[in-house]
């Protein structure tokens, strides 16, 4: 792969900038795992020992306030990371090596909030150490890191989450409510968006387990630096198309179905950022993907960081009886996000052919009480719509009552997949290609 800039930075200097060869999966018998595999089920505890990893992001989250969890120890290569990883979570057990951090004795479960090419590495370390695993969005960047996943969890039979944020916003659980009614009818037509602009290149100039906001410190504040020293973060000249969860999200659960087919475009500039990067010299900046469900119906996905459009990931649902439409953030300055829609067609005792041919009634999706779905203690304001919170619950009720999350392995494979074959499409030109379906969790 060539260098990442003209400053001469391999690949490896950028894996060892990160710190998978200096700290994170530093023991190879943790990764082969020839005497900590088991498939039998680890029983579930008590009370769920929590380690966090990514003092970014992972400190985002809430597992030292459900009331059947607690954090007993934390992991990050940047000191000052680490240690609001231990204020924020109550915690003295801190942490550099991951391979120490994972022999903690009350250690039941990991959350890993570290850049995407660590994410199966260090979820199978941890899966064969005997953890279950939450993991960052999304579960890899390869399809055979995807199925290396799956079989280690099938292996293990320990339980397996994504984090994705998306599953859990209050429109998607709103759409779940409506489908669990009956409100939709078919829904023959979807579509989401993930902009994100302003992030084309990244940069940072230390070692650090955080996603790409590697410049900012716990406070908020930009860091700062000696610019002579700066390298790219892993998001610089990130393929779009490989961070699809935030838009198939929102589908695959409101659908119900997989992607089974796409043709993908790809947009580039040209630009510096686009011509040498870590991903084979990605040069898109923005991918849009037309998928085919195995159902037959079309949903549209738009990813993209360097446009002229409103930051943030929305949807869209369009059925024969009633659709869900999101918000756009571009609205005056001024003015709040545009609301959620609900249009809902109004049949008729004479519609003829005993469709739903009535007039057309649209409203504003009122707010909802979602909170109210959590523990008490869990009932605080969270990032990315409430979500976390959400997400917290779920993983740690999913290890306690012994049975699959709902984004568990092989739905988080059917939410990163398309993406990887969209990605390979726009390479291609807008080559049709099929994406396999593996399946889904057992009952």
């Amino acid at each position: 792969m060539n260098d990442a800039n003209d400053s001469g930075h391999s690949r490896r200097k950028f894996l060892f900038e990160i710190g998978i060869a200096a700290a994170t999966l530093a023991a190879p018998a943790v990764l082969a795992g020839s005497s900590t595999s088991s498939n039998v089920r680890k029983p579930a505890p008590k009370k769920v020992g929590m380690g966090v990893v990514g003092g970014g992001f992972g400190s985002h989250f809430f597992w030292h306030l459900h009331p059947q969890s607690h954090v007993v120890a934390v992991c990050d290569l940047r000191e000052d990371r680490l240690e609001h990883l231990k204020s924020t979570y109550n915690c003295n057990a801190g942490f550099k090596d991951y391979s120490k951090f994972l022999e903690q004795p009350d250690l039941d479960a990991v959350a890993l909030f570290t850049p995407p090419h660590l994410h199966v590495k260090m979820a199978v370390s941890a899966l064969r150490r005997g953890k279950h695993v939450i993991s960052a969005v999304p579960v890899g960047l390869k399809v055979e890191e995807l199925e290396e996943l799956l079989s280690v969890v099938k292996e293990t039979g320990l339980k397996y989450m994504m984090a994705e944020t998306s599953r859990y916003r209050p429109e998607t659980l709103a759409c779940l409510d409506l489908k669990k009614q009956g409100a939709f009818g078919e829904i023959f037509y979807s579509e989401a968006e993930y902009h994100h602009p302003g992030s084309a290149g990244i940069y940072n100039y230390s070692t650090s387990f955080d996603c790409q906001s590697c410049n900012i410190g716990p406070d908020g504040k930009a860091l700062e630096k000696d610019l002579s020293k700066l390298v790219p973060t892993w998001a610089y000249g990130y393929p779009p198309m490989l961070y699809p969860t935030h838009s198939t999200g929102f589908i695959i659960p409101v659908t119900g179905e997989r992607f089974t087919e796409v043709t993908a475009h790809g947009w580039g500039d040209g630009s510096k950022v686009v011509q040498k990067n870590y991903y084979d010299d990605n040069p898109f900046f923005h991918t849009v993907a037309l998928f085919k469900t195995n159902k037959g119906h079309a949903s549209r996905i738009s990813i993209g960081w360097h446009l002229a459009a409103g930051n943030g990931e929305r949807a869209l649902f369009y059925s024969d009886r009633l659709s869900y439409i999101m918000g756009r953030p571009e609205v005056p300055s001024q003015l709040t996000d545009t609301p959620d829609l609900i249009v809902e067609q109004v049949i008729k005792p004479d519609s003829p052919f005993g469709i739903y041919a009535g007039e057309l009634e649209s409203k504003a999706d009122p707010a909802h009480d979602y909170l109210s779905r959590l523990p008490e203690a869990l009932r605080v304001p969270s990032g990315h719509g409430g979500s976390q919170t959400h997400i917290t619950h779920e993983f740690i009720s999913a290890i306690v009552e012994d049975r699959h999350p709902a984004v568990n392995v092989w739905e988080a494979i059917a939410y990163t997949m398309p993406g990887i074959i969209a990605h390979r499409s726009a390479l291609a030109g807008g080559s049709c290609l099929k994406i396999k379906d593996y399946g889904s969790a057992p009952a």
